[in-house]
C-alpha cells in the first residue's frame, strides 16, 4: 500500500525562511540588520511621499556629448551658497546687531575666543568672494557657449537675478563687522545707490532705514543679509534647477547636431 504524503503544516508552524545576514542560530548580524533597517525606513518614507519619482527625474537625465569641467561652475556656485548658509547660521549664534559697540565686540569674540570661530568666520568671509567669482565665471560660460538662447531665456534671466542678489548679499554683509572700514565703505556705497535714476533716492532711504545713517541701519542690513536675500536666492535656485532639469543642458557650441537624411531640407 503506497504511503500517503503528510499534510502540509499551517503557516504558523512552518519554519521562517532565512533572511539575508542571518546566521545558523537565527540571529541577524548587526551590520546587515542596520542595512535592512535603513532600507525599510527609506521604503516606508517613499511609500508615503513618493519622493523617488522626483529624485529619479532630477538625477537620471540625458547629458549631451562634449561637456567638460566648465559645466560644473553652476554646481560649484550652489555649494558655495550652501557654505555661506551653514557658516552664517553659526555666526548668527554669536553676532549682535548692536551699533553701540555690540556688533564689533561680538565679531571680536567670534574671531578671538569662540571655539573654531576664526575658522568659521574665515570660511564665510572668503566664501563670499569665492561665490561671486564662481557665479561670474558661470554666467560667462553660459554667455560664450550660447546657452542663454531659446528655449532657455528664462533660465538666463533667473541667473542674472541671482547674480544681482549675490552682489547685494555681499554688500549688506560688509557692514556687519561695523568697524571703521566697513562703516565708511557702506556710506559711500549707499550714496552711490542714491545717484541712480528714479528709485535711487528711495533705495538709499530704504537701506539706511531713514534719511540718515543711524543705529537702525545696522539692523536693516542684518535683516536683509540674513533673511531676505538668502530666502530669495534659495527660491530662485530651486526654480533654476527645475528649468535646467526640464529643458536639459545645452550642448557645447563645437558639437554639431546630427541631421537625419530622411528629413526634408525645410524640416532641417
Amino acid at each position: 500500500m503506497p504511503k500517503l504524503p503528510a499534510p502540509p503544516l499551517p503557516k504558523s508552524l512552518q519554519p521562517r525562511p532565512k533572511r539575508p545576514g542571518e546566521n545558523g542560530n537565527g540571529a541577524v548580524r548587526p551590520v546587515e540588520a542596520a542595512q535592512e533597517a535603513g532600507i525599510t525606513v527609506v521604503d516606508w518614507i517613499d511609500e508615503r511621499t513618493s519622493l523617488s519619482g522626483g529624485i529619479r527625474w532630477l538625477l537620471f537625465r540625458k547629458v549631451p556629448k562634449g561637456i567638460n569641467w566648465f559645466y560644473t561652475l553652476g554646481s560649484a556656485t550652489m555649494f558655495a551658497f550652501l557654505n555661506q548658509a551653514v557658516t552664517g547660521v553659526f555666526l548668527a549664534m554669536f553676532y549682535r546687531p548692536d551699533a553701540a559697540g555690540g556688533a564689533y565686540e561680538s565679531v571680536r569674540y567670534i574671531t578671538d575666543d569662540a571655539f573654531l570661530g576664526q575658522l568659521v568666520r574665515a570660511m564665510h568671509k572668503w566664501g563670499a568672494s569665492v561665490m561671486i567669482i564662481l557665479i561670474f565665471l558661470h554666467m560667462a560660460r553660459v554667455f560664450f557657449f550660447g546657452a542663454y538662447k531659446y528655449p532657455r531665456e528664462l533660465t538666463w534671466i533667473i541667473g542674472v537675478v541671482l547674480l544681482i542678489l549675490t552682489l547685494a548679499m555681499g554688500f549688506t554683509g560688509y557692514l556687519l563687522p561695523f568697524d571703521q572700514r566697513s562703516y565708511w565703505a557702506t556710506i559711500v556705497g549707499v550714496n552711490i545707490n542714491g545717484t541712480g535714476p528714479f528709485i535711487g533716492p528711495y533705495l538709499s532711504d530704504f537701506l539706511r532705514a531713514g534719511p540718515e545713517f543711524g543705529a537702525t541701519t545696522l539692523s536693516r542690513f542684518y535683516a536683509i543679509h540674513m533673511m531676505l536675500i538668502p530666502g530669495l536666492i534659495a527660491a530662485l535656485i530651486g526654480a533654476h534647477l527645475y528649468l535646467i532639469t526640464k529643458l536639459g543642458i545645452s550642448a557645447p557650441p563645437w558639437i554639431k547636431a546630427q541631421e537625419d537624411p530622411g528629413l526634408r531640407e525645410s524640416q532641417v
